[in-house]
């Protein structure tokens, strides 16, 4: 069966990339995208979805990351993927419970690796919600 995993980005860039980098490494997920804030809560709304991992940006427009964060379930991890280099993001976006706060690397391969090391760990089925892989 294949891990649900919503993707919260505004930026299509990013969003390709993302799902790039997933499909380069063969790691079947569906990805379901949401380009604001809104459509995060929309989507998490729906009474048939039950994501296994939420990838969240903090900068979104119509509500922030924030928003979203606060409204998730605690039962879903959620990994804030983020270019902030705030440290009070940090410490903020941990307070509301993301379960690891990453910050998106500059170099294309480090951020394709980033994005399969945060999947392998929070989304793949065996490892229910657990981190599986040492930090």
């Amino acid at each position: 069966m294949l891990s649900q995993v919503l993707l919260v980005e505004d930026n299509a860039g990013d969003a390709l990339l993302i799902g790039q980098a997933l499909k380069e490494a063969l790691i079947s997920v569906h990805l379901h995208i949401a380009r604001d804030g809104e459509q995060a809560l929309q989507i998490l709304g729906e009474r048939d979805f039950k994501p296994d991992l939420i990838i969240l940006d903090l900068n979104l427009p119509k509500l922030s990351g924030y928003s979203v964060l606060a409204f998730c379930l605690k039962t879903t991890p959620v990994v804030v993927f983020t270019s902030s280099l705030n440290d009070t993001d940090e410490v903020r976006a941990m307070s509301l419970g993301a379960r690891e706060f990453v910050r998106k690397p500059i170099e294309l391969q480090d951020y394709k690796t980033a994005v399969c090391r945060i999947v392998r760990r929070w989304a793949e089925p065996t490892h229910n919600g657990e981190a599986a892989l040492p930090v």
